[in-house]
């Protein structure tokens, strides 16, 4: 059986990192695997880069400045939506004619159009498409929050200026629906959550609809002497971290504003606490929050291990989820973790067993669950709870083997 994998990137963005994870899983696993994308960064000879860097900027800014105009000239939501006007071709490429089976992931800003999404689906391969956010089965967003007009055929979508049921959001829909039927796709979610969405919508109808989670390394994110990593972090030793870690720490969809009051209510509560921000801009936050913290900057993925084990509570205060890397990493560190009840984080943490859910968007109970696992005399049965989640449901073993059932299924 040969699979390929079709993504923007390999290893920009937490869908990219989740897609190049189940290249290397498969290929341990014996699969003749590969994997076409845009935005090559890792030096893997089994990843193909597709299109000159000058094509790519070209089908990036084509889409970017065709949804500024028909959006009434509005920057505000530039990068919520897609609208897969243009992009490369991949069913010329040796790799697609070989595979038996092709696998998408996410394919937007200019990487893949619905033209050649049409041409792939028609191509008589077996088509499995991994959904990491909810843009397969929308018109254009790919977060569609409160709205539900995905249900029926979008329109008057809240992204738009324009309010007009027959907008940008119809027209890139009712494209989506004929594109679809030139074939079967397996749809498969990385949440249960986000399954449960997919098959509220026409698009999916008449295709499937599964749910398996992305796949992590447990033997690289594993869990280490606490203090050695400290140490090699230059963090205090004896103080109770909290760590909050993302792309791009200071966006504001991850939930800031929530983790900076839950701060300033841990402080008066308990004033040994001591905050570690890891990732792009994270001093923005380290300089608001009530307590003691320590900015990293970006950390490089190989370093992420010891910046888990460093801590003795993860916090993802994000306000729009599947199934983040983040928990997954942390929780096979032996890392509990806390997080808003949103998307598939509550599959994820299992309330107060390896970890504790807080009510959406609400500072107090973020405040009082990090405190919880801090003051918690059982410690060593959280972190064991958490390991053991992370090896149970996300090992590569395990969701290798649900990704191969699938494809021989097909």
């Amino acid at each position: 059986m040969k699979v390929l994998i079709v993504s923007t990137s390999d290893l920009q963005g937490g869908a990219a990192i989740a897609a190049y994870r189940l290249l290397n899983a498969l290929t341990k696993a014996g699969i003749d695997a590969r994997m076409a994308v845009r935005d090559k960064q890792s030096d893997n000879n089994l990843v193909v880069k597709i299109g000159s860097d000058r094509r790519n900027k070209l089908n990036f800014y084509r889409e970017r400045v065709d949804i500024f105009i028909r959006n009434r000239f509005s920057r505000q939501t530039l990068f919520d939506v897609s609208i897969a006007n243009t992009g490369n071709s991949i069913t010329d490429l040796p790799e697609f004619r070989d595979a038996d089976v092709v696998h998408l992931h996410w394919i937007n800003q200019g990487m893949l159009s619905l033209h050649e999404i049409g041409k792939i689906i028609a191509s008589g391969k077996k088509i499995v498409w991994t959904m990491h956010d909810m843009w397969p089965f929308t018109g254009i967003c790919h977060h569609a929050g409160s709205c539900s007009n995905y249900k029926k055929a979008c329109g008057s979508c809240p992204y738009l200026a324009s309010h007009s049921s027959r907008d940008l959001s119809r027209h890139v829909f009712l494209q989506k629906q004929a594109t679809y039927a030139k074939g079967k796709i397996t749809f498969v979610a990385c949440s249960h959550w986000l399954q449960s969405l997919a098959e509220k919508s026409p698009l999916t109808k008449g295709h499937n609809v599964v749910s398996i989670p992305n796949p992590i390394d447990t033997d690289i994110y594993r869990p280490k002497d606490k203090i050695a990593a400290r140490n090699k972090l230059n963090l205090p030793i004896d103080k109770k971290i909290v760590l909050f870690a993302a792309v791009k720490a200071s966006d504001k969809r991850k939930g800031t504003d929530y983790l900076i009051e839950a701060s300033r209510l841990m402080a008066q509560r308990n004033n040994d606490i001591h905050f570690l921000i890891a990732g792009n801009r994270s001093e923005e936050i380290e300089q608001q929050l009530a307590l003691p913290a320590h900015s990293t900057g970006y950390v490089s993925p190989e370093n992420m291990p010891d910046v888990y084990n460093a801590a003795d509570v993860f916090v993802t205060p994000s306000l729009q989820e599947n199934l983040p890397n983040t928990i997954m990493e942390a929780m096979a560190c032996g890392t509990p973790c806390v997080g808003f009840e949103i998307g598939g984080i509550p599959e994820m943490i299992d309330h107060k067993q390896n970890g504790y859910v807080a009510r959406y968007k609400v500072a107090e109970d973020l405040a009082e669950g990090l405190c919880r696992i801090l003051e918690s005399d059982e410690a060593e049965t959280l972190s064991a709870n958490a390991r053991e989640k992370a090896l149970s449901s996300y090992s590569e073993n395990i969701v290798v083997q649900n990704y191969l059932e699938l494809y021989g299924s097909l």
